[in-house]
Protein backbone atom coordinates (compact mmCIF):
# COMPACT_ATOMS: atom_id res chain seq x y z
CA UNK A 1 0.00 0.00 0.00
CA UNK A 2 1.05 3.43 -0.77
CA UNK A 3 -1.59 5.32 0.79
CA UNK A 4 -4.28 5.01 3.51
CA UNK A 5 -8.06 6.86 3.25
CA UNK A 6 -9.48 7.72 6.95
CA UNK A 7 -13.08 8.18 7.39
CA UNK A 8 -13.50 11.26 10.45
CA UNK A 9 -16.61 10.67 12.59
CA UNK A 10 -16.13 6.77 14.17
CA UNK A 11 -13.13 6.18 12.82
CA UNK A 12 -10.54 8.80 13.82
CA UNK A 13 -12.72 10.89 16.10
CA UNK A 14 -15.54 10.50 18.28
CA UNK A 15 -18.10 12.86 18.70
CA UNK A 16 -19.03 13.79 22.65
CA UNK A 17 -22.04 12.37 24.51
CA UNK A 18 -25.50 14.05 23.86
CA UNK A 19 -25.89 14.97 26.85
CA UNK A 20 -22.16 17.01 27.33
CA UNK A 21 -23.55 18.71 23.42
CA UNK A 22 -26.15 19.68 25.32
CA UNK A 23 -24.88 20.56 28.37
CA UNK A 24 -22.22 22.56 27.00
CA UNK A 25 -24.83 24.63 24.81
CA UNK A 26 -27.00 25.45 27.35
CA UNK A 27 -23.98 26.59 29.31
CA UNK A 28 -22.64 28.74 26.56
CA UNK A 29 -25.99 30.64 25.76
CA UNK A 30 -26.79 31.37 29.48
CA UNK A 31 -29.84 29.46 29.40
CA UNK A 32 -30.31 27.45 32.56
CA UNK A 33 -32.05 23.31 32.27
CA UNK A 34 -32.99 21.58 35.58
CA UNK A 35 -30.86 19.14 35.42
CA UNK A 36 -33.52 16.37 35.26
CA UNK A 37 -34.90 18.30 32.49
CA UNK A 38 -31.58 18.22 30.62
CA UNK A 39 -31.12 14.50 30.87
CA UNK A 40 -34.78 13.77 29.49
CA UNK A 41 -33.84 16.09 26.90
CA UNK A 42 -30.53 15.01 25.63
CA UNK A 43 -32.40 11.77 25.55
CA UNK A 44 -34.92 12.54 23.07
CA UNK A 45 -32.18 14.20 20.94
CA UNK A 46 -29.83 11.15 20.81
CA UNK A 47 -33.16 9.16 19.95
CA UNK A 48 -34.52 11.30 17.14
CA UNK A 49 -30.24 11.46 15.97
CA UNK A 50 -30.20 14.81 15.72
CA UNK A 51 -26.75 14.79 17.36
CA UNK A 52 -24.70 14.89 13.94
CA UNK A 53 -22.05 11.46 14.47
CA UNK A 54 -23.80 9.80 16.57
CA UNK A 55 -26.79 7.79 16.66
CA UNK A 56 -28.50 7.34 13.14
CA UNK A 57 -32.70 7.99 13.14
CA UNK A 58 -34.57 5.00 14.64
CA UNK A 59 -37.38 6.76 11.75
CA UNK A 60 -36.85 9.64 9.70
CA UNK A 61 -39.95 12.27 10.02
CA UNK A 62 -41.45 13.32 6.59
CA UNK A 63 -40.60 17.09 7.03
CA UNK A 64 -37.15 16.01 7.33
CA UNK A 65 -36.52 13.23 4.44
CA UNK A 66 -36.50 15.23 1.79
CA UNK A 67 -32.57 16.53 3.02
CA UNK A 68 -31.35 13.49 5.16
CA UNK A 69 -30.60 10.64 2.50
CA UNK A 70 -29.04 13.56 0.25
CA UNK A 71 -27.89 15.79 3.23
CA UNK A 72 -23.42 15.48 3.11
CA UNK A 73 -24.15 16.92 -0.55
CA UNK A 74 -24.07 20.48 0.89
CA UNK A 75 -23.65 22.32 3.89
CA UNK A 76 -27.08 23.83 4.10
CA UNK A 77 -28.95 20.21 3.22
CA UNK A 78 -26.33 19.34 6.26
CA UNK A 79 -27.79 21.59 9.00
CA UNK A 80 -31.15 21.80 7.42
CA UNK A 81 -30.92 17.61 7.85
CA UNK A 82 -30.00 18.08 11.63
CA UNK A 83 -31.82 21.02 13.11
CA UNK A 84 -35.12 19.28 11.28
CA UNK A 85 -34.07 16.52 13.50
CA UNK A 86 -33.41 18.48 16.84
CA UNK A 87 -36.80 20.56 16.23
CA UNK A 88 -38.65 17.29 17.13
CA UNK A 89 -37.52 17.68 20.81
CA UNK A 90 -38.55 20.77 22.79
CA UNK A 91 -35.97 22.77 24.15
CA UNK A 92 -36.47 26.15 26.15
CA UNK A 93 -35.15 28.87 23.69
CA UNK A 94 -36.11 27.58 19.73
CA UNK A 95 -32.67 29.25 19.02
CA UNK A 96 -31.04 26.32 20.41
CA UNK A 97 -31.82 24.25 17.75
CA UNK A 98 -29.27 26.42 15.60
CA UNK A 99 -26.60 26.26 18.47
CA UNK A 100 -26.46 22.98 18.28
CA UNK A 101 -25.66 22.24 15.25
CA UNK A 102 -22.91 25.07 15.29
CA UNK A 103 -21.64 23.72 18.70
CA UNK A 104 -20.99 20.07 16.92
CA UNK A 105 -18.58 21.88 14.20
CA UNK A 106 -16.35 22.94 17.27
CA UNK A 107 -12.84 20.99 18.13
CA UNK A 108 -13.92 20.97 21.68
CA UNK A 109 -17.01 18.23 20.86
CA UNK A 110 -14.60 15.91 19.26
CA UNK A 111 -12.13 13.43 20.26
CA UNK A 112 -9.76 11.43 18.76
CA UNK A 113 -9.55 7.75 19.00
CA UNK A 114 -6.52 7.33 21.50
CA UNK A 115 -4.29 5.06 18.95
CA UNK A 116 -5.05 7.87 16.29
CA UNK A 117 -1.88 9.93 17.19
CA UNK A 118 0.23 7.22 17.23
CA UNK A 119 -0.99 5.78 13.89
CA UNK A 120 -1.17 8.72 11.93
CA UNK A 121 2.48 9.19 13.18
CA UNK A 122 3.44 6.25 11.96
CA UNK A 123 1.98 6.70 8.84
CA UNK A 124 3.83 9.30 7.86
CA UNK A 125 7.22 7.92 8.81
CA UNK A 126 6.88 5.25 6.39
CA UNK A 127 6.45 7.33 4.01
CA UNK A 128 2.26 6.58 3.40
CA UNK A 129 0.50 9.34 2.15
CA UNK A 130 -2.89 9.89 4.15
CA UNK A 131 -6.26 11.27 3.08
CA UNK A 132 -9.53 12.05 5.06
CA UNK A 133 -13.03 11.56 3.16
CA UNK A 134 -15.94 12.40 4.48
CA UNK A 135 -19.52 12.59 4.22
CA UNK A 136 -19.95 15.60 5.93
CA UNK A 137 -21.73 19.63 5.44
CA UNK A 138 -18.78 21.48 7.16
CA UNK A 139 -15.00 22.28 7.32
CA UNK A 140 -13.42 19.85 9.56
CA UNK A 141 -9.73 20.73 9.62
CA UNK A 142 -9.86 22.77 12.25
CA UNK A 143 -10.52 20.12 14.55
CA UNK A 144 -7.10 18.22 13.03
CA UNK A 145 -5.52 21.28 14.15
CA UNK A 146 -6.77 21.76 17.11
CA UNK A 147 -6.30 18.15 18.12
CA UNK A 148 -2.33 18.48 16.67
CA UNK A 149 -2.94 15.90 13.87
CA UNK A 150 -3.56 18.42 10.50
CA UNK A 151 0.44 17.57 10.09
CA UNK A 152 -0.29 13.64 9.64
CA UNK A 153 -3.26 14.52 6.93
CA UNK A 154 -2.07 15.33 3.30
CA UNK A 155 -4.93 15.90 1.64
CA UNK A 156 -8.78 16.15 2.88
CA UNK A 157 -12.14 15.02 0.42
CA UNK A 158 -15.00 16.07 2.21
CA UNK A 159 -18.30 15.48 0.39
CA UNK A 160 -19.99 18.67 0.65
CA UNK A 161 -17.30 20.72 -1.26
CA UNK A 162 -17.59 17.90 -3.95
CA UNK A 163 -21.47 18.26 -3.95
CA UNK A 164 -20.84 14.18 -3.88
CA UNK A 165 -21.56 11.34 -1.12
CA UNK A 166 -20.29 8.03 -0.01
CA UNK A 167 -20.09 5.37 -1.28
CA UNK A 168 -19.96 6.91 -4.50
CA UNK A 169 -16.99 5.85 -6.45
CA UNK A 170 -15.84 9.28 -7.49
CA UNK A 171 -15.09 10.12 -3.94
CA UNK A 172 -12.70 8.19 -3.26
CA UNK A 173 -11.35 8.35 -6.65
CA UNK A 174 -10.57 12.10 -6.10
CA UNK A 175 -9.18 10.98 -2.66
CA UNK A 176 -6.54 9.21 -4.52
CA UNK A 177 -5.89 11.36 -6.83
CA UNK A 178 -5.23 14.05 -4.56
CA UNK A 179 -2.58 11.63 -3.07
CA UNK A 180 -1.11 10.68 -6.56
CA UNK A 181 -2.11 7.03 -5.58
CA UNK A 182 -3.78 4.42 -7.46
CA UNK A 183 -6.73 2.78 -5.96
CA UNK A 184 -5.37 -0.37 -6.37
CA UNK A 185 -2.35 0.43 -3.70
CA UNK A 186 -4.99 2.25 -1.25
CA UNK A 187 -6.34 0.84 2.12
CA UNK A 188 -10.06 2.82 2.93
CA UNK A 189 -10.39 2.79 6.33
CA UNK A 190 -13.92 3.28 7.69
CA UNK A 191 -16.69 2.19 10.38
CA UNK A 192 -19.76 2.72 8.10
CA UNK A 193 -20.16 -0.80 6.26
CA UNK A 194 -22.16 0.49 3.30
CA UNK A 195 -20.72 4.49 2.95
CA UNK A 196 -16.54 3.26 3.72
CA UNK A 197 -17.36 0.19 1.71
CA UNK A 198 -18.06 1.98 -1.53
CA UNK A 199 -14.22 2.19 -2.05
CA UNK A 200 -13.84 -1.54 -2.84
CA UNK A 201 -15.79 -0.88 -6.07
CA UNK A 202 -12.82 1.30 -7.03
CA UNK A 203 -10.16 -1.07 -6.54
CA UNK A 204 -9.32 0.11 -2.82
CA UNK A 205 -8.59 -2.34 -0.08
CA UNK A 206 -11.00 -1.78 2.98
CA UNK A 207 -11.11 -1.98 6.54
CA UNK A 208 -13.43 -1.49 9.07
CA UNK A 209 -13.12 -0.22 12.94
CA UNK A 210 -16.11 0.00 15.31
CA UNK A 211 -18.22 3.28 15.56
CA UNK A 212 -17.77 2.92 19.92
CA UNK A 213 -16.83 5.61 22.23
CA UNK A 214 -13.17 6.57 22.81
CA UNK A 215 -12.81 4.99 25.64
CA UNK A 216 -14.09 1.65 24.65
CA UNK A 217 -11.87 1.45 21.28
CA UNK A 218 -8.19 2.12 22.87
CA UNK A 219 -6.41 0.43 19.75
CA UNK A 220 -9.06 -0.08 16.85
CA UNK A 221 -6.95 1.61 14.83
CA UNK A 222 -3.17 -0.15 15.22
CA UNK A 223 -4.15 -2.98 12.46
CA UNK A 224 -4.01 -0.79 10.14
CA UNK A 225 -0.45 -0.35 10.32
CA UNK A 226 0.28 -4.26 9.70
CA UNK A 227 -1.85 -3.90 6.64
CA UNK A 228 -0.82 -1.17 5.23
CA UNK A 229 3.07 -2.42 6.19
CA UNK A 230 4.43 -4.80 8.35
CA UNK A 231 7.29 -3.11 9.00
CA UNK A 232 5.50 -0.11 10.43
CA UNK A 233 5.02 -2.14 13.00
CA UNK A 234 8.88 -2.55 14.01
CA UNK A 235 8.40 1.15 14.02
CA UNK A 236 5.80 1.88 16.93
Amino acid sequence: MTAVLFDFSGTLFRIESAESWLRETLREAGIPLPEAELGEAAEALERVGALPGGAAPARVPEDVAGAWGVRDKSAELHRAAYTGLSRHVPLPDPALHDLLYDRHMTPAAWEPYPDAPEVLRTLRECGIGVGVVSNIGWDLRPVFRAHGLDPYIDSYVLSYEHGIQKPDPRLFATACTALGAEPDDVLMVGDDRRADGGAAALGCAVHFVDHLPAAQRPDGLRPVLELVDPAARAKR
